[in-house]
């Protein structure tokens, strides 16, 4: 395999599921409560629109389903009970016939998906930091967009221009991304929502900021006392919700001043269309990492038949998954160009377009074995990208609360991914505290063997929006 000739670039946006939030505001602390959570299912209706009865035993009765279903079982389906399940479980939407806004049954705007790709590369520029690292732009949208449904005034005017979209403009892309969702037990992409607020006499959450949510992101709602057992309850969550790839979000106990958290939890799993059974399509070889040094690994080789080519940047290809929905996309920085230099040449249109637009020619690829996790807080991106006032003391989220200020503290980011042999397991948490023209190739074909850092995608072809995005550079780094 030939050397300085492959930097792969995979922007995974999977689940833009991505695709998970954490809000903490201050309202004072409050006094511990013996109880663990206790949960507000939303109000559902059924296909001919007739809002559904609460449960009268909440504690063992499963929650209503939602009044349309997005894709794979449970894809979006409200939060499940928590992982405690004996306290006595309120429903604090009772009453509430959920809206739905806008046609959910049309397809997702051009103008939508390239600005929720716009998006995906403004933040992970702001995010790569020289290491392997892997962001949901999906699920940091998504829980971010639920966020913007609580803001006011000049702090919701912020989060707008740095997501690119309205709320109302977001509120739709989303209803029609999770109606559209395939249903493909070998290609499945699944997102869950819900909001955990603080149980104290001082703290109220509006109705209408409950419902919107509601109606949208079919989010849950779970009232808690913030104590040891919540923590376990949003940890078992995360789990559950994320296939068990992300076992933990939480370290220790919530702060007395965290008031809120907005979760979104998405999970990828897909196998390839064509995987890697022949002993040939296997080999051994080294990765050249960024400062030159090299180290031993397995490669997955297979020839493609959508290559791509960034004019004299660089060189890719897509990989796609059983039912043809999602792919993995690889661009490899041309010789003399880093990684980073590339990333930073990027912006949505050009991706997409990119994205769109592949040479329908045999190419011959490789792409290393790899298992990667990434944690990080996203505020210092957000704010590089104009997004500051939600994250201060004069932050208006006057549409969550009236008995309470409340700014944002923390969102917290984890993702993780796998690349073997037969597919591709992904998952993202994002916690906001209070995220072709066919050419006739001659012999030999292009080849983009991924043996240097390389920047990487899961994507949605159907959107060209990145479902995950990030860069590996170094395969044998957990």
């Amino acid at each position: 395999m030939r050397k300085n000739k492959i930097l792969s670039f995979l922007l995974v946006l999977t689940l833009l599921l991505v695709l998970v939030l954490n809000l903490a505001g201050c309202g004072g602390s409050s006094t511990p409560a013996n109880t663990t959570a206790t949960k507000a299912t939303t109000a559902s209706t059924s296909s001919t629109g007739t809002a559904t009865e609460p449960a009268t035993e909440p504690a063992t009765e499963p929650a209503t389903e939602p009044a349309t279903e997005a894709a794979t079982e449970p894809a979006t389906e409200p939060a499940t009970e928590p992982a405690s399940g004996e306290s006595a479980a309120v429903d604090l939407t009772a009453g509430f016939v959920p809206r739905l806004g806008g046609d959910s049954t049309e397809p997702v705007s051009s103008e939508a998906a390239t600005a929720a790709a716009d998006f995906a590369v403004r933040l992970f520029q702001k995010t790569y930091d020289g290491k392997n690292t892997l962001i949901s732009p999906l699920s940091i949208l998504t829980a971010l967009a639920m966020a913007t449904n609580g803001a006011n005034g000049e702090t919701k005017e912020e989060m707008e221009d740095a997501l690119g979209m309205t709320v109302e403009e977001l509120n739709a892309f989303f209803a029609s991304y999770f109606e559209r969702l395939p249903q493909n037990e070998n290609a499945k992409l699944s997102l869950a929502d819900s909001i955990w607020f603080r149980d104290d006499g001082r703290f109220s959450v509006r109705d209408e900021f409950l419902q919107t949510n509601a109606d949208y992101y079919h989010a849950g709602a779970y009232r808690a006392p913030f104590d040891r057992g919540t923590v376990d309850d949003i940890n078992a969550w995360v789990k559950e919700k994320t296939d068990g790839m992300i076992e933990r979000l939480i370290n220790g106990e919530l702060s007395s001043d965290t008031m809120m958290i907005l979760l979104n939890a998405l999970a990828f799993d897909a196998k390839w269309a064509n995987p890697y059974v022949k002993e040939e399509q296997i080999s051994y070889d080294s990765f050249k990492k960024e400062d030159g040094t090299n180290v031993a690994a397995t490669y997955l080789c297979d020839n493609e038949l959508r290559y791509l080519v960034d004019g004299e940047n660089a060189v890719g290809f897509i990989k796609p998954y059983v039912g043809g929905r999602f792919a993995f996309a690889a661009l490899l920085p041309n010789a003399g160009l880093s990684v980073g230099e590339y990333v930073a040449t990027l912006d949505g249109a050009k991706l997409v377009g990119l994205l769109g637009n592949p040479q329908h020619v045999v190419v011959e690829t490789g792409i290393p074995k790899f298992e990667t996790r990434y944690e990080t807080d996203l505020i210092k991106p957000l704010q590089n990208l104009g997004m500051s006032l939600a994250f201060t003391d004069f932050a208006d989220f006057s549409g969550i609360s009236e008995t309470t200020s409340l700014y944002i503290s923390r969102i917290l980011h984890k993702t993780y991914i796998a690349v073997g042999e037969e597919g591709t397991r992904a998952a993202a948490v994002t916690a906001v505290m209070y995220d072709c023209s066919a050419t006739f190739v001659e012999d030999p074909p292009p080849r983009v063997i991924l043996d240097r850092p390389f920047v990487y995608m899961l994507v949605d072809l159907e959107t060209n929006v990145p479902l995950f995005i990030g860069v590996l550079n170094d395969p044998t780094a957990d």
